[in-house]
């Protein structure tokens, strides 16, 4: 079901050994280290293959997560901001990733703006507790959503192309 790119793409993201939520307090700084040390060396890999397509940051608990990604779409850049709480039963339930500005503009996404990844990705989780982290939910939930998704909205011209404002300070 999974295919070589996806294989080769999650070979280079290292699985995770804490199994550990925001209660667990000192387990969980360990899950959160590494969690960094995961989403580094997908960060890393996807530069390495000039595949660059999203930056996060989190709050000082670990517990909110914001940033940016974005998709390509003939030589064009669609940027979206992108936000996620880790829930309360981590890992064992995967964080539910929103793109809070496309609401309501596709079927496959909750209120919120939350994808949606119930039948392909959550089993995939599931089945992977405590392995999988946040860099595993990008690469197996955003990214394929983004490049099934964006293209649509783009056809069907839900979404248009805005230019950055590219002014120098």
């Amino acid at each position: 079901m999974v295919d070589d790119s996806t294989r080769s793409t999650l070979s280079k993201i290292p699985l995770l050994k804490t199994k550990a939520g925001p209660r667990d307090k000192d387990l969980w700084v360990q899950r959160l280290k590494e969690e960094y040390q995961s989403l580094i060396a997908y960060v890393q890999s996807n530069k390495a293959a000039d595949n660059d397509w999203f930056r996060l940051e989190s709050n000082k608990e670990g517990t909110r997560w914001f940033g940016k990604c974005w998709y390509i779409h003939e030589l064009l850049k669609y940027e979206f901001d992108i936000e996620f709480e880790i829930p309360v039963m981590y890992p064992v339930t995967a964080p539910e990733l929103a793109l809070p500005e496309l609401d309501g503009k596709t079927a496959k996404m909750y209120r919120g703006g939350k994808i949606c990844l119930t039948d392909h990705f959550k089993p995939l989780w599931a089945r992977n507790v405590p392995k999988f982290g946040i860099a595993h939910a990008l690469a197996l939930g955003l990214g394929p959503w983004l490049a099934v998704e964006i293209p649509d909205l783009i056809e069907k011209g839900v979404i248009t192309y805005k230019e950055k404002d590219e002014k120098k300070s």
